[in-house]
């Protein structure tokens, strides 16, 4: 199992960010990164560093599993818990891929005050507001289950805690001083990570 958790690690870091940065470059001229916001040590810069160390430790957990170095949790070492979190990972690839593309030309990793990107409220974002950040999610819990181990968790964690973090401290407060009352319209009617939760 940690060999097929390396594997669609792999897919998703090719076509969650490769892919979709170049598509993104060639529509745009812009690959869509604006890099980590704040200064270092602010709750900004703590949420885009958390998320790319949450990022690694999860690509690690399954490979130091593969060496031996790491094992599972006696109790989530069981298969069809392995079979679930295959198919939430899938799944997670799948849901992502479908919300940056419901997303368009507004897509972008990380934020540039100077910019004012598309409010997009459309598909699957007329469901839930981060989509994308649920997807990933799903992705992430999926390979975790698949090597339950413990800096697999623990990456998770840490995964969950810094995506929060991102949407409260680095996200809203961009999105709401680019688009105003329209955003706060938005949040009364969408949740934020699935329907009807985090309504504000």
């Amino acid at each position: 199992m940690p060999i097929a958790a390396l594997i669609l690690y792999l897919i998703f870091a090719a076509l969650g960010f490769g892919w979709r940065s170049w598509t993104q470059y060639r529509h745009t001229g812009s690959t869509g990164f604006r890099g980590i916001s704040g200064r270092p040590g602010s709750l900004e810069w703590l949420a885009g560093a958390g998320f790319i160390a949450a990022i690694l430790a999860g690509l690690a957990a399954p490979l130091l599993q593969l060496l031996g170095i790491l094992a599972p949790v006696a109790a989530l070492n069981a298969s069809w818990i392995q079979t679930s979190g295959t198919v939430l990972a899938v799944a997670g690839i799948a849901a992502t891929l479908y919300a940056q593309r419901d997303m368009g030309l507004s897509w972008r990793i990380g934020v540039d005050p100077s910019e004012t990107t598309t409010l997009v409220r459309n598909g699957v974002f007329g469901l839930v507001r981060n989509p994308i950040f649920t997807a990933m999610l799903v992705f992430a819990a999926g390979i975790t289950l698949m090597t339950p181990n413990p800096l697999a968790l623990a990456a998770f964690l840490v995964l969950l805690a810094t995506i929060e973090l991102q949407v409260r401290v680095v996200e809203e407060p961009y999105l709401n001083a680019a688009h105003g009352q329209a955003y706060r319209d938005y949040c009364e009617m969408v949740g934020r990570f699935v329907p009807h939760i985090g309504r504000a």
